[in-house]
């Protein structure tokens, strides 16, 4: 099976703007933001989307979600607000197969998203 590109951002096959990793995660900015700061945190194992997370996956699920608020306080969006996103499956816009979580701010951003 051929990597995604997430992974080959993980594995370093191509380059990225990484702002954070530990050794479960990796967070870098996209390539195509949306917002003044957008960042797509992702976990290193690859699990293609939140559905097919199995109940053993439950501590990298709360880390990504933990380090994603630290990423977003490095990044200066605490005290402003910022909006964390989980795409599930192509109709909600996921283009990429893999867990990612989404790190929106630097302005006021409309509800409902589309």
């Amino acid at each position: 099976m051929s990597k995604n590109v997430f992974q080959k951002i993980i594995d370093r096959e191509i380059p990225a703007a990484i702002v954070f990793e530990d050794d479960l995660v990796l967070a870098f900015r996209d390539n195509n933001p949306k917002a003044p700061v957008h960042v797509l945190i992702v976990p290193k194992k690859n699990i293609p989307r939140l559905a097919d997370a199995q109940p053993d996956d439950h501590k990298l699920l709360g880390h990504l979600l933990l380090k994603a608020a630290a990423v977003a306080a490095q990044l200066g969006l605490a005290k402003t607000g910022y909006r964390l996103v989980i795409n599930n499956g192509p109709d909600a816009g996921e283009s990429v197969p893999h867990l990612h979580c989404h790190i929106l701010g630097g302005r006021a951003l409309a509800w409902p998203p589309g």
